[in-house]
């Protein structure tokens, strides 16, 4: 069984981490860090790259699964045209609104995904109750904290980043629940937990790790493989996955 997870970088770690806690076999991580940021991309030319990214993995690997591992290309395209093997990332919205206390929640995406039509409308169809109040919040400079690595590199920077994007939007709206909305963000989770101590940060890894799960169940392997690419610079990348602890090798892929 072969796994294909992709994103525009890290955020496919954080999915990848859960899924290995439910999968064995070949998992293959593709950094698509050539397009980084998605975030930040039209509608027309997401599609372009999650099409142009599809017919790479299925031509170069033939995976059974496709894991797209990013939440703005979930929300904002109609996946199921690109290919069937393709499942996505949404927002734990349900999950947010059954613990929060104050009927206050966020979901922190990219500019993207929160300026969209689509997050009204994915909010909509979660059927939120009357008295919860969502607030959408543009985190893309919390996303950019990651790719570029200086989640690993200078915390006080990253710190001071946080609380000037999220301080006063959720000590002005009482916000208790925020789900984290890029894949990018669970990577941020430490500083986020240490600055706001009473609000919750929910991550929707877990639940794409037991959609993968469900699809395959009949799976009897018991050995986790993973192979890692990048569209950007290869040694770059390796080294701040060193910094995290992955010593795996690196190649070069790219469309």
């Amino acid at each position: 069984m072969k796994i294909a997870v992709f994103d525009s970088g890290f955020g496919s770690l954080s999915i990848i981490r859960e899924i290995q806690k439910k999968f064995k076999g070949e998992l293959i991580y593709f950094a698509d860090q050539k397009n980084f940021p998605y975030g930040v991309k039209s509608k027309i030319e997401l599609e372009n790259i999650i099409k142009e990214t599809t017919v790479l993995l299925e031509k170069k690997f033939s995976p059974e699964l496709i894991v797209m591992a990013s939440n703005t290309p979930t929300l904002l395209l109609n996946f199921s045209r690109i290919s069937t093997k393709i499942i996505g990332v949404y927002p734990p919205l349900n999950d947010a609104v059954k613990i929060s206390r104050t009927r206050n929640v966020a979901i922190l995406g990219t500019r993207s995904i929160i300026q969209s039509e689509n997050i009204t409308k994915f909010i909509e169809n979660c059927k939120v109750p009357n008295d919860i109040v969502v607030h959408k919040i543009d985190c893309s400079l919390l996303v950019e904290l990651v790719e570029s690595g200086k989640f690993l590199t200078d915390k006080e920077y990253c710190k001071n980043i946080i609380k000037e994007v999220l301080e006063d939007v959720f000590l002005d709206n009482s916000i208790d629940v925020a789900t984290l909305s890029s894949t990018h963000l669970p990577f941020l989770e430490s500083f986020l937990r240490l600055i706001f101590k009473n609000v919750k940060f929910l991550d929707p890894a877990e639940n794409v790790a037991n959609d993968v799960n469900n699809l395959i169940r009949d799976n009897d392997l018991q050995q986790n493989v993973l192979r890692i690419f990048t569209s950007g610079d290869v040694n770059l990348f390796k080294k701040n996955l060193q910094m995290m602890g992955i010593n795996n090798e690196v190649s070069f892929l790219t469309t």
